[in-house]
């Protein structure tokens, strides 16, 4: 006699969503998870949405929670947070792996950084995991002037960083969430790592040029110095201990070394990477930019 398999609350609700195992989404209510999260169950597969307020809750920095979310599991995708660059990322990405493999994933899908030193022992994790991997490190994302931390910066007419003159590879956030499903869920890129960027190198005040001929709207970019960011941070009510850590962060990301392109995105999806002033003129479109318009 085949024994009866006992379907726990959360399978049943995720095949609800769709048939098969269900596909985990961490971070999936950030850029890139909810735009996997939805294209997944646009597809019919059944997500679940790893975040504190999931069902069940789940939680990068308590491990009690993940048994309950890796319950019925067959490919994740992961996102850490705080940041992947920090000293304690690789070894909790390092046991979550492991647990997840444990449980049955076959698959995982881990979201990087470009041209980050501080990741590569979080992906070394995942890489030794012995599940299917598939690194993406991902350029800048041109959703940070829409659905992020430079949104308020846009609207107020002034784009303020310690950039200089450097470009970036912007890269949309549609893009990488489309290599994360077609890796999620398709075959041919197990133990890939696709560097994801946009097709033309992009300078913060080309960036500012094409937001503001989008939405109609006032829009500069202002370089500064180190010290002139952690005096505007500072001014912002931004905390002390967090204004050199920034600080130190962007002047790091904005030197220059991601300055030059990558066909991730061509190699996986089979077509070019989305352009900027296209995604500018699409935000724009959706009201990002409105003082009304809507918020992330």
């Amino acid at each position: 006699m085949t024994p009866t398999k006992t379907i726990t609350r959360d399978e049943k609700r995720d095949e609800r969503r769709g048939d098969g195992p269900a596909i985990l989404v961490t971070g999936g209510s950030g850029k890139t998870g909810r735009r996997v999260a939805s294209r997944l169950a646009a597809r019919g597969r059944p997500v679940r949405i790893g975040h504190r307020s999931g069902e069940p809750p789940f939680d990068w920095a308590e491990p009690a929670t993940w048994a309950p979310a890796l319950r019925g599991v067959q490919a994740a995708y992961l996102v850490y947070y705080p940041d992947l660059g920090v000293p304690e990322a690789a070894p909790v990405v390092r046991a979550f792996a492991e647990r997840a493999v444990a449980s049955g994933v076959r698959r995982l899908v881990l979201l990087s950084g470009r041209g980050e030193e501080h990741v590569l022992p979080a992906e070394q994790a995942v890489r030794e995991s012995g599940a299917a991997w598939t690194i993406l490190r991902g350029a800048w994302f041109c959703q940070n002037f829409d659905e992020g931390w430079l949104l308020e910066p846009v609207l107020g007419g002034e784009i303020v960083l310690p950039a200089g003159d450097v470009a970036e590879p912007f890269v949309d956030a549609d893009d990488v969430a489309d290599v994360a499903v077609a890796a999620l869920t398709e075959e041919g890129h197990a133990g890939q790592i696709y560097e994801l960027t946009g097709p033309r190198l992009v300078t913060f005040a080309e960036a500012a040029a094409a937001i503001g001929r989008a939405s109609g709207r006032e829009v500069c970019y202002e370089a500064v110095t180190r010290q002139e960011y952690a005096a505007v941070l500072a001014r912002g009510g931004v905390p002390a201990e967090h204004v050199e850590f920034l600080t130190d962060l962007l002047t790091h990301v904005l030197d220059g070394h991601n300055a030059h392109l990558a066909d991730g995105v061509e190699r996986a999806l089979g077509r070019p990477a989305r352009d900027f002033a296209d995604y500018a003129r699409a935000a724009a479109a959706a009201g990002a930019w409105r003082q009304d318009g809507p918020r992330p």
